[in-house]
């Protein structure tokens, strides 16, 4: 099937969506820095709970809302989570202590952690094989602007404060309309037809299969003659959970252990190159220029990788960028020229973000259809918490052992991913996506 109007408004939705979940992170960012300077001056164990709060949120809530996908549909998991993520941002703007904040914040994070990895395995499904990779990666590229977004619209508001409101508050505002707005169109597309006859609901799947094929003015299929199959009984082999399989639950370690060691190079390099310039000698303003400049690669990065996605083997490209990652960590660590870090910092934040949304493109296509959901947010969770753990590990090997202690850790890491993805399946670039672990 060529891509439809219905692909195109379900894309647009799902980059809608992880544009705000995205935003809703990084605004951790701007609260961080409004929040320790005049006239609010948090002390840092206060400030450091109300950041923590987003994350702790998003691993309780990622396995959570997979689950929820598995069992009552990707669709109506996502309009959860946008919901719950519109409640959080409105109770965060109207929060009057540091407290109440940190309650919303952490509700907010709660709906944000399971949100990027439904969208992954919503679009796996219902887009057309041969422009999966492009369709994900796109969403991918567009959301991560909305972390610019959401600081500029900080900076532009701030001189003015509109009606009295402080700057923060309107983009939590903002946030929470958006959320709201797609959670409500959600219900307009629609559901994966795969999720529908894994559950045994053949009509309804046969419904939204004939729903793409009007999309695409293509002559509808003929209906299946006699009975439509019933879902399975519970005392029947076919109905024991996939888990209790061993092969899924080598796949579920696979991946858990893959998206736990990712944040240890796709984050930690983001969140501590700033402060290995310090460390190098540069001032303030030079480390911020840098960290700014850096953050330009992955949206970019991530919209050109779309071109040749579908062309390219997941695990082998996956494991390519894991070495090239290494490599450009091993330069950036034994470079002093501020000109060349920033080129460096660029390629490897542009590696760390393709390296992400192509881990979610390999996991959406091996996993079984019946537990896509449950494991791949499973495994986010993890990664949310490898993404609080890493700084605890990472600041004190610099501290002690300098750039090149830290960069030996994180090449550790890479290179046991790695090695997982050598022993991994291979990826389905261009074939339908897997129903079951025999697929």
């Amino acid at each position: 099937m060529p891509i439809t109007r219905l692909h195109w408004a379900i894309l647009a939705l799902c980059t809608l969506g992880l544009f705000t979940d995205i935003a809703e992170v990084a605004l951790s960012n701007a609260l961080a820095a409004i929040f320790l300077a005049p006239p609010h001056s948090l002390p840092r164990g206060s400030l450091s709970l109300l950041l923590t709060s987003v994350f702790a949120g998003g691993a309780v809530g990622a396995p959570v809302f997979g689950l929820l996908g598995d069992r009552f549909g990707r669709r109506r998991a996502l309009q959860a989570s946008l919901g719950l993520m519109a409640i959080g941002s409105i109770a965060a703007a109207m929060s009057s202590g540091l407290t109440s904040l940190t309650i919303a914040r952490a509700v907010s994070g709660f709906a944000i952690g399971g949100f990027p990895p439904l969208v992954a395995t919503y679009l796996a499904e219902v887009m057309p094989p041969r422009r999966r990779g492009a369709m994900l990666m796109t969403c991918a590229g567009i959301g991560f602007l909305g972390g610019s977004a959401v600081i500029s619209l900080i900076q532009v508001l701030s001189p003015a404060a509109p009606l009295g409101i402080e700057p923060w508050r309107w983009a939590l505002i903002v946030g929470a309309v958006l959320s709201a707005l797609a959670a409500a169109l959600f219900a307009f597309v629609s559901e994966s037809p795969r999720w529908l006859a894994s559950t045994g609901r053949a009509r309804e799947a046969d419904r939204a299969c004939r729903e793409f094929e009007q999309a695409a003015r293509m002559r509808p299929a003929a209906a299946p003659a006699g009975p439509f199959p019933e879902p399975p009984h519970s005392g029947q082999a076919d109905a024991r959970p996939p888990l209790a399989r061993r092969s899924a639950t080598r796949r579920t370690a696979l991946f858990v252990a893959l998206y736990a060691l990712a944040p240890w190079a796709t984050l930690g390099f983001p969140l501590l190159s700033a402060v290995v310039l310090l460390e190098k000698g540069y001032r303030i303003d030079q480390s911020l220029l840098f960290a700014a400049l850096s953050m330009l690669g992955p949206p970019l990065g991530t919209l050109l990788a779309a071109l040749v996605i579908d062309r390219l083997e997941r695990r082998a490209c996956l494991a390519a960028l894991a070495g090239t990652m290494a490599i450009l960590g091993t330069v950036f660590a034994a470079s002093d020229a501020f000109l060349t870090l920033v080129l460096v910092g660029i390629a490897f934040n542009t590696a760390a973000a393709s390296y992400g949304a192509i881990l979610s493109i390999y996991a959406t296509e091996v996993l079984p259809t019946r537990l896509r959901a449950s494991v791949l947010t499973w495994a986010w969770a993890a990664g949310r918490v490898a993404s609080a753990l890493a700084p605890f590990v990472l600041l004190p090997a610099l501290a002690s052992y300098g750039p090149h202690g830290m960069f030996t850790v994180l090449t550790a890491v890479l290179l046991a991913s790695g090695a997982l993805l050598l022993g991994g399946p291979r990826g389905l670039s261009g074939q339908p996506i897997a129903h079951t672990l025999s697929a």
